[in-house]
């Protein structure tokens, strides 16, 4: 079905083949036209794949309060959507997708048969690194803007469309897509809500913090501007069965960037 009712939010998917379940979380900015070289992919490898919009964006509901962006509120709209289409499934995330992923799967691991996340790192590690990384706080500087007032707004409005060539492998018509997407009421608001959000909520995020010992994958295009590969390292006391996958010749945006490694990476993970 396009929409799943999730309590009050209304989120729209995309599905498409039959068979283990996979669902597919983005990130900014993007919408689940970001898993568009995944999902044809992926049903003719014998998945069913569900592609919702997170809470926000593109077709979905758009809360006006900043709090209503909480990552423990999205990851309540992605264990609802398990729920309602069979209670498990191989989970995939990207940038905030994937913060998503790794808070549904610490949340409700009962509902995740294996997790896949692409260029976005575990908590722990990401936090490691701002730390002891002046690298990794300058590359993360940029969230520091988008908690300002209303600026950010004015200017992602205009900045997004020449910004977004820049960051992947996006075609004219993709950028034309995701335009569409950023034309709609409010969606910057929305958008720029996750970042606003976790700033008011990083105590109460420490505080859920779990091991995870469903299988994992972390795929890294090695490309990435915003995160150092160190992220991607030492954290095996907090996901206890993980397996990371560098792709040399990617950046942030690496399902875009190289989708046959990437969906080769993820039928083969989910399969096993």
């Amino acid at each position: 079905m396009p929409f799943a009712r999730i309590g009050e939010i209304d989120l729209h998917n995309v599905e498409d083949g039959s068979g283990p379940l996979i669902v597919l979380l983005h990130g900014f900015p993007e919408f689940w036209y970001s898993w568009r070289k995944q999902i044809p992919a992926l049903a003719s490898a014998g998945f069913r794949v569900i592609a919702p919009d997170l809470r926000g964006y593109n077709e979905s509901s758009r809360p006006e309060d900043v709090d209503a962006y909480r990552m423990t509120e999205v990851a309540k709209d992605v264990a609802g959507l398990i729920v309602q289409n069979g209670g498990k499934c191989t989970l995939v995330g990207h940038d905030w997708g994937g913060y998503a992923a790794w808070y549904t799967a610490m949340l409700h691991p009962e509902l995740i048969e294996r997790l896949i996340i692409l260029n976005a790192p575990h908590p722990k590690p990401l936090a490691r690194e701002v730390s002891r990384s002046f690298e990794q706080k300058l590359r993360l500087s940029y969230q520091l803007f988008f908690n300002v007032p209303v600026i950010p707004e004015l200017i992602l409005r205009v900045a997004l469309p020449f910004l977004a060539p820049r960051m992947g492998r996006f075609t004219k018509d993709e950028i034309r897509e995701y335009k569409r997407a950023w034309r709609k009421p409010g969606a910057i608001r929305a958008m720029l809500a996750y970042y606003r959000a976790l700033r008011r909520s990083r105590g109460e995020l420490r505080k859920l913090m779990r091991p995870i010992t469903c299988p994992t994958l972390l795929i890294f295009g090695d490309g990435d501007p915003v995160f150092t590969r160190a992220t991607t390292e030492n954290f095996t006391d907090v996901v206890r069965n993980i397996r990371v996958e560098h792709v040399a010749d990617a950046g942030h945006f690496v399902q875009t960037d190289a989708p046959e490694i990437v969906n080769r990476l993820i039928a083969e993970f989910a399969r096993k």
